[in-house]
């Protein structure tokens, strides 16, 4: 019986079964919730989370380079298309379930973990959300090979959570704001109204989620009377492989707390009329 949030953290992340996993995901989650509202919280605690968290036989995890490339223009692309979403958001609910496990000895106020169970219990809403569209299309979660290195974040970040939040919300969520519009486009033109609602949530709700990231970040920066941008720029140059990838939705980067002279400096290309790392 778990007795405490970093057991129940451990738990998720030791459930293989993607929809087990979200299921008791939003289970834990209500459960903190209803808790912290009844006055009788649940502590935080510590736990023993695992190096990689469970997962299903299926998908067959490939090499980023390995993965089948398909047109999203196609029925088979777009099937191909939500299945990597899904995936990402089967990740997304480890690694925030992640954090809250791996994470529990630094203190750190209340909110902090009430931010990452909510973000967990909406990224499980959104796998569900997800697997629901290519279940109406004939699939489901498995039926393809997946990314193989979305862990890699979590492994290279486990005993660093200001790198865990640079890289992790601040990085790779932020990307999510830059391309889930082109795919809600991609659905809207194909006639799914299926996963163009489901998408549409996930893209308002990734939002607080970069916002958290950024928010926490912040925080231990002042606690150690550091620069943020300067933190974020050396977090990023040795935990993320690769530069950032432009274009970038600065709207709804700037409304999660994403300055661009926090991103640009990262870019692996500066666009025609752009002389520096601000813009607008």
């Amino acid at each position: 019986m778990t007795t405490c949030l970093a057991e129940m953290a451990a738990e998720v992340l030791n459930t293989a079964d993607g929809r087990e996993k979200t299921a008791l995901s939003r289970r834990h989650a209500a459960a903190w919730f209803a808790a912290r509202a009844a006055g009788t919280p649940i502590p935080v605690g510590t736990a023993s989370p695992p190096d990689r968290p469970a997962r299903p036989v299926r998908p067959e995890l490939l090499a980023p380079k390995d993965v089948p490339r398909r047109r999203p223009g196609t029925p088979a692309g777009r099937i191909a298309l939500l299945h990597a979403v899904a995936h990402i958001e089967l990740n997304a609910v480890d690694l925030h379930w992640d954090i809250v496990a791996r994470f529990g000895d630094v203190p750190m106020p209340i909110g902090f973990h009430d931010d990452w169970v909510k973000a967990a219990d909406e990224e499980s809403k959104h796998f569900n959300l997800v697997c629901d569209c290519l279940e109406r299309l004939g699939s489901h979660y498995g039926a393809l090979p997946a990314h193989a290195g979305m862990w890699r974040a979590a492994e290279d970040t486990k005993d660093d959570l200001m790198g865990r939040l640079a890289v992790v919300p601040m990085v790779l969520e932020a990307r999510g704001l830059d391309v889930t519009p082109g795919m809600i486009e991609i659905f809207r033109k194909a006639g799914d109204t299926d996963a163009v609602a489901a998408l549409e949530v996930i893209y308002g709700e990734e939002v607080g989620h970069v916002a958290y990231g950024s928010k926490w970040f912040h925080f231990l920066c002042g606690r150690e009377n550091r620069d943020p941008k300067e933190v974020f720029h050396a977090l990023v140059r040795h935990y993320f492989h690769g530069a950032l990838k432009p274009p970038f939705n600065e709207e709804k980067r700037a409304e999660a707390g994403l300055p661009p002279d926090f991103y640009w400096p990262l870019a692996d290309e500066t666009p025609v009329g752009r002389t520096g790392p601000a813009g607008g």
